[in-house]
């Protein structure tokens, strides 16, 4: 992956994630009052931060233990 794409893609993952997170936390949490919008902006604004380091952290890894998988699996022929 070219080194601007490793910046780029872990910030957009994470702002996916945490906007349909977010949202689906707030309506559990309060259902839909009406400052939803206003209460789930704010939690995904402070969660989407803390996703993306997240998820600099989880990417390596997740690329680590697949391999392992991937080998394990070979070897026992699955």
């Amino acid at each position: 992956m070219p080194p601007k794409a490793a910046i780029i893609q872990p910030i957009l993952m994470a702002a996916v994630m945490a906007f349909l997170m977010t949202a689906l936390i707030t309506w559990l949490n309060l259902g839909f009052p009406p400052d939803y919008l206003r209460r789930w902006m704010t939690a995904f604004a402070i969660a989407w931060p803390a996703a993306a380091v997240a998820a600099y952290i989880a990417i390596p890894i997740a690329r680590t233990l697949t391999g392992r998988i991937i080998v394990w699996m070979e070897a026992k022929g699955l």
